[in-house]
């Protein structure tokens, strides 16, 4: 998720790789004795005991605010207390062992974000290793973990999960190509990643989040939340559902749900609904839009409903992001453009949230985030021009006129320079070649998205002086228009064929291949004459009045419920 201004940047210069100097664990345990002053003492044993009793208010401070604080002040470039030299002060109770697997993944998330030089490979492979412990004793219980953790704490834990698979990937090609011939100490790298090629297994990563969504049911819950009028949010598993408001359907899956220990567990809820963003994030990553989006099916996009149920903003900037991403690649513009658009305006609204000193790296991530959206946003609207937010088309114009301006010149290196700014880092799902990997390996993955989307272009910018030319005129000879833009008839007629082709998009919350034509520009042919028709219709007040009685609803649904 996170891009630099080159792709080339992404992936860590080889130079500082080889001069890295690689930390011994066995030293690094021994020095860790020194650190352990009375304040990183008490913050661990007081978290535990706020996991142990159960306490979220507790857990939430101190995840959020007291293990930032001491990370700043006694481990800004070092590593926290390993996980041996703090078992000594957890007392043997049954939450020993998940709480030391808990603090092991906050441990090499902070060896991922603040370690100089970033983490070794012995410890990309031990953070594996615990997420493949934490992963087993969630999915293999037979009743539900006695375990209440935070939304932001479980969010952080898939987000981080696909993020370390995302960052391996890409330390082992960026290793592999540097092939037989590089120092000593990268050749048995290559051996070691050779001789463990299970570990960061795309199957297994694929299989961790399936197995999340399928044992919390999150699908089901998700299918009667959606097609009920008055429904409880994820989060309040206390709250009545009128049931007459579902089809014989949804009451069968209803009563399913009620005697399923799992999905009314807080923790598998939220996991599961956490993982289908996971696969979204994922499969957006392997270039596989289809099922991306097919990944969210039951989950409603909409912002207000989303936030009922997340509540993470990380979270919904994140699905907004992917999931308009993957509208874009498959040439759904105007929902890509609906979801950018409402992206935006709720990161406007809650960036006071992020402002905080605690939260300041997530602060980053959102301002690039929102950097790219509005990319994003200004390349869908180049391709398929539509009315969008007033705020949100000021502040585009004004803060990108100069690239608004080159993207309607039909600038294919300034829409290069924003793909590759506002792009996803696209994986291969396939490991490499150990024996014979190319110079191109690395590249490959968005070599092929970049092409896919230049391919789009190209066809684009030969229909954007058709649609100007439309707009002045509504009749006009085809060999008239064909002499402006000096083309033969013949080759004129295909150009309009694919204009109709290009401003048809998919019915909005279908997967099925079902077009309709939105274009503010429409037209027909009789007899060597194009006729257009402008479909722009004069602004439906009751419409308005519509979307925000709607609104309305929504904002006083859990008011309704907590007075249930």
């Amino acid at each position: 998720m996170y891009h630099q201004d080159s792709i080339e940047n992404d992936y860590e210069d080889a130079d500082s790789i080889d001069n890295r100097v690689v930390i011994d664990l066995e030293f690094e345990r021994q020095q860790q004795s020194y650190k352990m002053n009375d304040a990183v003492k008490s913050f661990i044993t007081h978290f535990y005991r706020s996991i142990q009793n159960g306490k979220i208010f507790e857990i939430t401070h101190d995840y959020e605010y007291g293990w930032n604080m001491l990370s700043e002040q006694y481990f800004k470039t070092t590593t926290w207390p390993s996980v041996e030299s703090i078992e000594s002060m957890i007392p043997n109770e049954s939450m020993k062992s998940i709480f030391l697997i808990l603090y092991k993944e906050m441990y090499f998330r902070h060896i991922y974000a603040s370690l100089q030089g970033g983490p070794t490979l012995e410890h990309r492979f031990e953070s594996y290793r615990n997420y493949v412990q934490l992963f087993n004793a969630i999915l293999s219980a037979e009743r539900p973990l006695d375990l209440e953790l935070p939304i932001q704490w479980l969010w952080d834990i898939i987000d981080e999960f696909i993020y370390q698979f995302q960052s391996f990937c890409q330390y082992r090609a960026k290793q592999v190509k540097k092939g037989p011939n590089a120092p000593s100490n990268i050749v048995e790298e290559i051996q070691m990643l050779k001789q463990n090629s299970d570990v960061w297994n795309v199957h297994s990563v694929l299989n961790v989040l399936h197995s999340l969504v399928s044992k919390s049911n999150i699908n089901k819950q998700l299918e009667v939340l959606k097609h009920a009028t008055l429904s409880l949010t994820i989060g309040n598993s206390n709250a009545n559902i009128d049931q007459t408001q579902f089809t014989k359907h949804q009451q069968e899956l209803l009563m399913d749900l009620e005697n399923d220990l799992f999905a009314q567990s807080s923790l598998y809820k939220m996991l599961g609904y956490f993982s289908l963003v996971g696969l979204l994030r994922l499969n957006s990553l392997f270039g596989d839009y289809y099922l991306a989006v097919n990944a969210m099916h039951y989950v409603e996009l909409d912002i207000h409903k989303q936030s009922l149920i997340a509540r993470v903003p990380s979270c919904i900037i994140t699905t907004c992001y992917y999931v308009g991403f993957a509208y874009l690649m498959m040439r759904r513009y105007e929902d890509a453009i609906k979801v950018f658009v409402d992206a935006l305006i709720y990161i406007q609204r809650t960036r006071t949230m992020f402002q905080a000193p605690a939260r300041s790296l997530l602060n980053d991530m959102i301002a690039k985030q929102n950097e790219q959206i509005f990319y994003l946003l200004a390349i869908a609207l180049n391709f398929y021009p539509m009315r969008i937010d007033d705020s949100i088309n000021s502040y585009l114009k004004e803060k990108y006129s100069e690239r608004l301006v080159k993207l309607q010149r039909g600038d294919r290196d300034e829409l290069t320079n924003m793909f590759h700014y506002a792009c996803p880092k696209f994986l291969s799902p396939v490991p490499p070649n150990f024996e014979g990997v190319t110079d191109q390996y690395l590249m490959e993955p968005y070599n092929q998205q970049l092409k896919v989307f230049m391919d789009e272009v190209n066809q684009q910018l030969s229909i954007s002086d058709i649609r100007s030319f439309l707009k002045l005129y509504t009749t006009l000879p085809i060999a008239k228009l064909a002499s402006f833009i000096n083309k033969t008839p013949d080759e004129l007629k295909a150009i309009l064929l694919c204009f109709k082709h290009k401003m048809s998009n998919i019915e909005s919350d279908q997967i099925s291949e079902e077009f309709r034509s939105s274009s503010e520009v429409d037209f027909y042919i009789i007899n060597d004459m194009v006729h257009i028709a402008d479909t722009k219709v004069a602004t439906r007040f009751s419409d308005f009045f519509i979307r925000q009685i709607q609104k309305t609803n929504d904002v006083n649904l859990p008011l309704i419920l907590l007075t249930q």
